[in-house]
């Protein structure tokens, strides 16, 4: 049996898709941002998200794009009980030293209410743009491993000295520690079947894997072997899906939004990958979802300023409560 429960989440618009470009300056759209971090808990969200990106995608276009642990700062004093996540941090940006001292900071600050996201990093142009150095998949998953290692022991020992094949720490500090007990929940992000499932299975407290209900449910067998190979039992971790989220009352309003955002040349293929439909459809697929294993749903609303998809979804929400 499945040892978390069912949870909803949702994430707030930052500027990396492009959908605060029709808000004029930058003020404007940071409280834009800020009004539907606090309408998700007003609904009753169990969490708020953000990306951890510094350019726009697909390409870099001069758009605001807020970063991420600055905006879980902020929203951390705006917000009184919805928890905070990051979904997920790129481990390339910050040497997991100053990770666990962010992150411990922010548990204080909240009042407890961190989850903290981790993954490899995979966009190569930020880091290029950055001057953060792009080593392969199989490096990137190993620094990584490190990574989560030496957060974890900050967060919990008086001082951690380690000395990996990427990261040597000597005598390193963490005051103060994390509110939460035993510490705070970890979430990486990723599906690479071979080595990140890996990761997983050793440390994470949750995944979260992205695509089809078919995709999701072949995942979870894949991570079921991880937890197999270093005994672990694979009911200790959440499994949560986090694809983007449409609501409309005809399927017309939906073709209609998705040819005017140019989202994919294929209305049905775009359907199929995420969350796109009428509130009985989106109700139908989050069931799919829930009866293979899933725990929480952590979507991005495609139609961020508007809030027609968070209110919907909240509904939907509510019957799971």
């Amino acid at each position: 049996m499945n040892k978390h429960k069912l949870t909803f989440g949702v994430f707030m618009p930052q500027g990396w898709k492009m959908e605060l470009v029709n808000i004029p300056t930058a003020s404007e759209k940071w409280n834009a941002a800020v009004r539907i971090a606090q309408r998700a808990e007003e609904l009753g969200y169990d969490s708020i998200w953000v990306y951890d990106h510094f350019h726009n995608v697909p390409r870099p276009a001069h758009e605001a794009v807020f970063e991420c642990w600055t905006v879980m700062a902020a929203i951390s004093q705006l917000t009184s009980k919805i928890r905070l996540g990051q979904m997920v941090g790129c481990n390339l940006y910050r040497p997991p030293a100053l990770l666990a001292k962010i992150t411990s900071t922010l548990d204080v600050i909240s009042g407890g209410r961190v989850d903290w996201g981790i993954g490899a990093g995979w966009y190569e142009n930020e880091c290029r743009g950055y001057g953060y150095p792009f080593p392969v998949p199989k490096e990137r998953i190993a620094m990584l491993r490190e990574s989560v290692e030496i957060v974890k022991s900050m967060w919990s020992q008086e001082e951690t000295t380690y000395d990996g094949k990427y990261y040597q720490l000597v005598r390193a500090n963490c005051d103060p520690k994390p509110l939460q007990s035993p510490r705070p929940p970890i979430w990486i992000g990723g599906g690479g079947e071979q080595l990140t499932l890996r990761v997983v299975a050793q440390h994470a407290d949750h995944s979260n894997f992205g695509g089809s209900a078919d995709e999701f449910a072949r995942k979870i067998e894949i991570l079921k072997g991880h937890c197999a190979a270093v005994g672990r039992d694979p009911d200790e971790i959440g499994k949560t899906t986090s694809g983007e989220i449409l609501i409309r009352d005809t399927e017309k309003e939906l073709r209609e939004f998705q040819i005017a955002s140019g989202r994919g040349d294929n209305f049905e293929a775009w359907q199929a990958s995420n969350f796109v439909g009428t509130p009985e459809q989106v109700a139908i697929r989050i069931q799919e979802f829930i009866d293979i294993g899933c725990t929480g749903f952590i979507p991005w609303c495609v139609d961020y300023p508007d809030t027609h998809t968070l209110d919907a979804f909240a509904k939907i929400m509510r019957n799971y409560r």
